[in-house]
């Protein structure tokens, strides 16, 4: 009874001991405090606010753009991306390095038992044979004396962290890179329907310059000239085509699925989704809380903190417990008497006193690799506050540029008309004609590009301002965002660790 009472009061003490942890060797980890600007420098477009965006307007930003067919791919890319698959696998990765760490700070128990049979020499033993039977529990301890395991979970924990923002940095990603292939698609399809109407109105012009060459009413040149009109514009449209069947493609990419799978999705031509008449984009300190990649850089940090302590712990003793208790016996049918019985308890430690340095040298470079992630994590938030800078410039330039394309497009049509009505009266010449139809061309195509630019620009500003996920914190049921549905999946069920 004795050494029972003893040995629970050993491991009584050497658990408060070990997770307590009396000293904890290393630095302590503190998030950096970044100066961060109060406003954004880019001059705010009459359709962007300051006011803060709402969280679950910007974690499911493509339903501002109210197009049903995008939202139904956003939710394949979800489910069905590769990337994001191997984003999900990192993490729980990271949860199973975790639990190594965590199953470390405890003592290990091996279940041990064996049946002999032997016979000594007859020179030496006078060739006697006997049996031998053995069972019992071998146990086996390292005290976490200095925080070496709890620093080794730490950091272990801090990773876990950064692999869930790095898979949702990879979400964001992912619904950007879908939405813009889709807009792509689209502008394709719109630029297609733009020289297919051009063309049609080339062919009717060449039609009729061939009709009044024929009845010498003009010049075989009018007739030349119109002919490479129409020419050109068929050139344009195997390049258009080849373009929208590559968007295409990615976009089918995008979602997992095989190339060449979207085409009956995407067959029928619909404009471009109309952007929101306000967008609220916040200022720069709430935008670097929600953007995972710099999350992921700030956790990245505490975890490499916390290595330096793993490191510096490996200057100071170990203390290990080790214990048997367990039978011995000559006879199978007295193994479990109590004569049978037999235990040890002993301890040992193991304090390093020459190593040519190395373990200095571990910490150096422990402590270099942090000031390398603490550089890494300046640099993530500066990259940050230039995409959304970039973005914002971006968006309400081409604002601009559209309205004149417009103005472009209304006036091109008007000379286009006048110079047919002037040439068909005698007052010009075909050349004009010419002008007008190939200009009307070129600035209905860019007016194209630029609505696909201005939504692809509000896409990228969403991504630099973060949207694309939900934190766990916002409980928000009626819709089901990008992270609800991570979350649904079997391999990120609730199991008791985050």
């Amino acid at each position: 009874m004795k050494i029972n009472r003893l040995i629970s009061f050993l491991a009584a003490a050497c658990i408060g001991l070990s997770l307590t942890g009396c000293f904890k060797v290393g630095p302590d980890y503190i998030r950096p405090d970044l100066k961060t600007p109060v406003s954004w420098q880019a001059p705010m477009d009459k359709r962007l606010s300051k006011e803060q965006p709402k969280p679950n307007n910007l974690a499911e930003w493509w339903q501002n753009l109210n197009d049903p067919l995008l939202t139904r791919f956003i939710h394949q890319a979800i489910t069905g991306n590769l990337d994001l698959k191997q984003a999900q696998a990192r993490l729980l990765e990271a949860r199973a390095r975790r639990d190594i760490s965590w199953a470390a700070l405890f003592p290990t128990v091996d279940v041990t038992g064996s049946a002999t049979r032997s016979r000594s020499s007859e020179n030496r033993g006078g060739g006697n044979e006997s049996n031998t039977y053995s069972t019992g529990f071998d146990a086996g301890w390292e005290i976490d004396l200095f925080g070496r395991g709890q620093r080794s979970v730490e950091a272990s924990q801090a990773r876990i962290e950064a692999s869930r923002e790095d898979l949702h940095d990879v979400l964001v990603s992912l619904l950007a890179e879908t939405a813009l292939n889709y807009i792509e698609v689209r502008t394709y399809q719109t630029r297609l329907r733009i020289a297919r109407e051009n063309l049609a109105a080339q062919q009717e012009t060449y039609s009729l310059t061939e009709d009044r060459y024929k009845s010498g009413l003009t010049t075989e040149l009018a007739v030349q000239q119109a002919k490479y009109l129409v020419a050109n514009t068929q050139a344009q449209i195997p390049n258009l085509l080849t373009g929208l069947s590559e968007a295409s493609n990615q976009l089918a990419i995008l979602l997992g699925r095989n190339p060449g799978t979207l085409d009956a999705e995407l067959q029928s031509t619909k404009p471009l989704p109309l952007p929101p008449a306000r967008i609220a984009v916040g200022i720069p300190a709430d935008t670097l809380q929600r953007r995972p990649d710099v999350r992921k850089a700030e956790r990245l940090l505490a975890a490499q903190t916390a290595e330096i302590g793993v490191a510096e712990a490996e200057l100071y003793p170990s203390l290990n417990l080790t214990g048997t208790l367990g039978l011995d016996s000559l006879s199978a049918g007295k193994l479990f008497t109590s004569g049978s019985r037999r235990y040890s308890i002993g301890t040992g430690i193991n304090w390093p006193l020459f190593d040519t340095g190395a373990i200095r040298a571990n910490i150096r470079l422990q402590s270099s690799l942090q000031q390398e992630a603490l550089a890494q994590y300046k640099a993530t938030v500066l990259s940050a506050l230039q995409d959304v800078e970039n973005s914002l410039v971006a968006y309400a330039r081409e604002q601009e540029r559209n309205k004149a394309l417009q103005e472009s497009v209304d006036a091109a049509k008007e000379a286009s008309t006048l110079s047919e009505i002037q040439y068909k009266a005698g007052l010009t010449s075909f050349s004009d004609v010419l002008d007008a139809k190939r200009s009307l061309l070129s600035f209905q195509d860019q007016l194209a590009q630029s609505r696909g630019a201005i939504i692809a620009n509000l896409v990228r500003l969403y991504k630099a301002l973060g949207g694309g996920w939900k934190s766990q914190q916002q409980t928000d049921n009626t819709q089901k965002t990008a992270e609800v549905n991570l979350n649904n999946t079997p391999q990120f069920k609730a199991t008791g660790k985050n």
